[in-house]
């Protein structure tokens, strides 16, 4: 980290390699959607190397990392409330997607689908803990607020999650659930 802050570029990619993956996952999660979360997780990179020189190391790296995730996202979510929501138009049929037919592909789905749901502010406490194993203080520290706020939204955004993933929630008749037949 040392070197990659003093100009280091071998370094620098080596850093953001290594944490690559658990921000895009952070990221996936935030926005819900593959495309908004590459479009964050690429701003919250650049953010990292512009912000590298002036990180003081009062938290570890991956904290303040995450920390500059979860704003990019944040960011993302506002400018995609600008954006028309693309859709099939009025009356139309929706086509079943070929993922529904795998159950992990169904289940993730769902998550997603739930996490959406959430208030950015729950999603990203409950994001951190439940999906990158961050501690309450890791959490607290990335997202800038006291620890008991931070029990407190992951506990509200749990309690909100429980009914949309109840199971049997998406089931409809057997009838309607595609098949391997």
């Amino acid at each position: 980290m040392q070197a990659a802050r003093g100009g280091d570029r071998a370094a620098l990619d080596t850093l953001l390699r290594r944490h690559y993956d658990r921000l895009y996952a952070l990221c996936r999660r935030m926005t819900g959607d593959d495309a908004d979360a590459a479009d964050a997780c690429q701003e919250a990179l650049m953010a990292i190397v512009r912000g590298l020189p002036g990180f003081d190391g009062r938290s570890a790296f991956g904290t303040w990392a995450y920390r500059v995730a979860t704003n990019a996202c944040l960011d993302e979510l506002r400018r995609r409330r600008r954006r028309p929501e693309p859709g099939l138009p009025e009356g139309s049929a929706e086509v079943a997607s070929p993922l529904d037919a795998v159950e992990g592909s169904t289940t993730r789905i769902d998550l997603d689908r739930a996490l959406q749901s959430l208030p950015a502010d729950y999603r990203a406490a409950v994001v951190l803990r439940d999906v990158c194993g961050m501690s309450y203080d890791e959490i607290a520290t990335t997202l800038g607020l006291p620890a008991g706020t931070v029990r407190s939204r992951i506990s509200r955004g749990r309690s909100a999650l429980v009914p949309l993933l109840a199971p049997g929630r998406n089931s409809g008749p057997s009838s309607d659930r595609p098949t391997n037949a």
